[in-house]
């Protein structure tokens, strides 16, 4: 059997994932679906970091649109990604595969604080770490999370996990005639502002020459698959495609 291709990753989720087709907040059978993929990447000897979103629940820039103070509906998002991830971890742990959540803010009676070494250290040993709260900051996005954590753990690879096959010029949904990119670079991805992730999460991709997949997580087997070589999805790149 062939090796994969990555030790340690960290796997971008969107809240939405969890959602489902019935349009509940939480959909169980998905989070069962994705927490088999986790285990199995784990299994296979692979150490998963993982980040969740919180927009099945609320999107703190979209509450500011309701009148909610910008600063307050940020933390409140950032609460909502750690029911998720409690939600994600309890999936985890029924599958047998260790797992911790770790939080940005500090909730002690449900999840650890997020500390780099200790977060390692749980890779490691072959547990699942969840980091849940984003930053603990306000103004910055789930995504821009992913990117500081993959590099954080020193991840071989960023998987964002999406609706779709990878990276259009448009939504592919409401354009059909949109322009797949196989390959890009983040200075490309920035320049032509497609809508991968903040610009925040893109520079600190680039600056730390994090290369990034993004995929569709509705197709089963997908990321298992990705790991173990095949070319899946898109790929972003620092410098030249």
């Amino acid at each position: 059997m062939n090796e994969p291709k990555y030790s340690r990753i960290l796997l971008k989720l969107s809240g939405e994932a969890l959602m489902g087709e019935h349009g509940c907040s939480i959909d169980r059978n998905v989070v069962r679906r994705l927490a088999e993929e986790v285990t199995d990447l784990c299994r296979m000897g692979i150490q998963v970091g993982l980040v969740v979103g919180g927009g099945n629940i609320i999107r703190g820039s979209d509450s500011v649109a309701g009148g909610l103070d910008r600063v307050n509906g940020d933390y409140m998002g950032m609460l909502a990604t750690v029911l998720n991830a409690l939600a994600m971890q309890e999936a985890i742990e029924k599958l047998g595969q260790p797992v911790r959540v770790m939080s940005a803010l500090k909730i002690n009676q449900i999840c650890e604080d997020f500390i780099q070494r200790r977060a390692i250290r749980h890779l490691e040993k072959g547990r699942v770490v969840i980091f849940a709260a984003g930053t603990g900051n306000p103004f910055f996005t789930t995504d821009s999370a992913a990117s500081l954590r993959a590099i954080e753990i020193g991840a071989r690879l960023l998987i964002k996990a999406t609706k779709v096959d990878g990276v259009y010029s448009a939504d592919p949904l409401k354009h059909p005639d949109a322009r797949f990119y196989h390959r890009l670079t983040y200075d490309e991805a920035l320049d032509q502002r497609l809508d991968v992730m903040d610009a925040t999460a893109l520079v600190l991709c680039r600056d730390h020459s994090m290369p990034m997949r993004v995929l569709n997580i509705f197709q089963p087997g997908a990321i298992t698959r990705l790991v173990m070589g095949e070319d899946i999805g898109s790929l972003i790149e620092s410098g030249k495609p």
